[in-house]
């Protein structure tokens, strides 16, 4: 039986497309106009080449905050994702604790950003916040804007407490699309219960992981408003992310050439990994 396809629904689409293609590649294009050219000022524009970009590649301080973004990043995925699955895991799947439990995921989702880092300023201050107050009562020596340590303590909790929720309802979404029947077998089988995670759960649940994983990769590497509120890069450069860094160099020291090379090198980090990850996995998404 041949099926009529109906292309209508473009015709909605296209103005979408339009506009969201209108509004990225005039940024773009001004961005690489600047990352190959010196500006004086007064729209005056001297040819630099690719000079700013190899300054860039060759830079300690490109290299130094780039290295503390994929360290953040790495502790983010590795206590984020586990996390969000186990509490997915224990969240029921019908009844009254239903709605209770998605509310209570969705509340931090639902801040935002610039909020999220004042909260946690005034939370984790160490005199009068009620977690500095905390581990100091404790005998512990916190002072997140004195020490290193304690400022990178702080910004991860930070990012933890806020999108956990995100990995939480994905899971949890994916959990539910599992039929019944699955379950079932395994229970007639007398699998245990990490059997059904690993050899049903899990496996269901990949697209679903491939998207949180993705989602909280671009978040978590392209971060800025939450620790330029909390931290604003201190103690020093302790929690300087490549983000906070490049804002500072565009807009504090006024180096647009250079800061445009860097943006179009951090956008196409971003961009490379991200196909890299969906590649890996995917890779047997044919053959399942």
């Amino acid at each position: 039986m041949n099926k009529t396809l109906n292309q209508k629904a473009w015709l909605f689409v296209i103005p979408v497309f339009v506009l969201v293609a209108f509004n990225a590649a005039i940024p773009l294009m001004t961005v690489v106009n600047y990352s190959f050219q010196e500006t004086f000022g007064s729209n005056v524009f001297a040819w630099e080449g690719t000079r700013w970009f190899k300054e860039i590649l060759h830079s300690e301080r490109f290299h130094a905050s780039l290295g503390r973004q994929v360290i953040f990043t790495f502790i983010i995925l590795l206590i984020q994702l586990p996390l969000g699955i186990g509490i997915a895991l224990t969240m029921p799947k019908k009844g009254w604790g239903v709605p209770v439990c998605l509310i209570l995921m969705s509340m931090p989702l639902l801040i935002p950003w610039n909020v999220v880092g004042a909260m946690w300023n005034i939370f984790a201050l160490p005199e009068i916040g009620f977690l500095g107050n905390s581990l100091n009562s404790l005998g512990f020596d916190y002072n997140f804007t004195q020490q290193s340590g304690d400022a990178w303590f702080t910004t991860i909790l930070m990012d933890v407490w806020h999108w956990t929720s995100l990995v939480v309802l994905l899971s949890y979404a994916g959990l539910n699309s599992i039929q019944p029947a699955y379950y079932q077998a395994a229970e007639i089988d007398g699998a245990s219960r990490w059997d059904i995670f690993r050899y049903i759960e899990l496996p269901k649940m990949k697209k679903v992981l491939t998207l949180a994983i993705l989602l909280r990769f671009m978040d978590s590497f392209m971060i800025y408003t939450e620790p330029f509120v909390l931290t604003g890069g201190g103690p020093g450069n302790a929690t300087n992310f490549l983000s906070l860094d490049l804002v500072k160099m565009a807009l504090g020291q006024f180096d647009l050439g250079p800061a445009a090379a860097m943006s179009l090198i951090y956008f196409l980090i971003v961009l490379l990994i991200c196909w890299i990850f969906y590649t890996i996995m995917m890779k047997d998404e044919g053959r399942s």
